[in-house]
């Protein structure tokens, strides 16, 4: 991946620019009341202790770097800088240094997008949803956009493959519990209740990526070919719950060519020896 640095090129060819922008000019103090939030801005989560940490900092130096804000009708909405005006917000400021530079919605957006990107401000979906956004409103290519941003293309279309997870799953990597490697694992199944049960069982199970890959077949259906596949019988279904409570492991209980099989998944040589520990200690239980 390229370095972050080469980000501030990718802006001014986003923005059209064949030459860097003028520098900019000495910053107005604007009362914090005539300015609004961008609708379109890529960042919706923040982390409420950093922004009580800046705005501790706000109240005791104020506002290092001016926000940068566009002229609209009923004040100025801002491009970038929307964590400063947070934290100046909380930290009770009435006006706040900014530079203000005329700029259409796409402008505005992009221009806010890549500073949470050259920031890392942008959570694993908010990424995405900006990706999906320059697409689908400024008819960007996947390629355009890695080119812009200094990424692959394959880095851009896996993020955007992230939007195709189930909501309750978005949520869980919007709070950080699972990777984008965990949900390129889980998207690896094909149905929505498949993935979102695999996404519980791997923040509960505190799972690592390689362990949500090796699982991810088990709630799909996929380990064997679909012409080998027959539909289990009620007594299997049972027995397989029964074996997972039993056990605490995946159980399968099916038939495969004519042949029944008992299918038990574990992770690594310790859960094993507790699986046959447990199925021995029951045997001498019931002898």
């Amino acid at each position: 991946m390229a370095k972050k640095a080469a980000l501030g090129k990718g802006l001014n060819a986003l923005m059209g620019e064949k030459e860097p922008p003028e520098a900019p000019r000495t910053p107005l103090e604007i009362r914090l009341e005539e300015i609004h939030r961008n609708p379109d801005q890529p960042r919706e989560v923040f982390d409420e202790q950093a922004l009580e940490e800046l705005a501790d900092s706000v109240r005791q130096h104020g506002i290092l770097q001016p926000l940068l804000v566009r002229p609209v009708k009923n004040g100025y909405e801002i491009i970038a800088g929307e964590r400063r005006y947070q934290a100046a917000k909380k930290a009770g400021l009435e006006k706040v240094p900014v530079l203000i530079r005329e700029a259409d919605d796409s402008e505005s957006f992009r221009l806010a997008l890549i500073e949470n990107l050259q920031r890392s401000d942008l959570n694993p979906i908010e990424e995405a949803q900006g990706y999906k956004l320059l697409m689908d409103r400024d008819g960007l290519t996947q390629t355009k956009i890695a080119e812009e941003v200094s990424k692959s293309r394959a880095y851009v279309a896996n993020a955007v493959r992230l939007l195709d997870l189930p909501n309750e799953v978005q949520d869980l990597l919007t709070q950080g519990l699972l990777t984008p490697g965990h949900a390129r694992a889980i998207l690896a199944v094909a149905d929505e209740d498949g993935r979102v049960r695999l996404a519980k069982q791997v923040v509960e199970g505190s799972l690592t990526v390689r362990q949500t890959e090796n699982l991810a077949p088990l709630y799909s259906g996929s380990f064997e070919p679909p012409h080998t596949r027959t539909v289990a019988p009620d007594s299997f279904k049972r027995a397989a719950r029964q074996l997972r409570e039993a056990l605490g492991a995946p159980v399968r209980v099916k038939q495969v060519r004519g042949k029944n099989r008992i299918e038990i998944t574990f992770e690594d040589e310790d859960e094993l020896k507790r699986l046959v520990s447990t199925i021995v200690r029951w045997e001498d239980d019931h002898a």
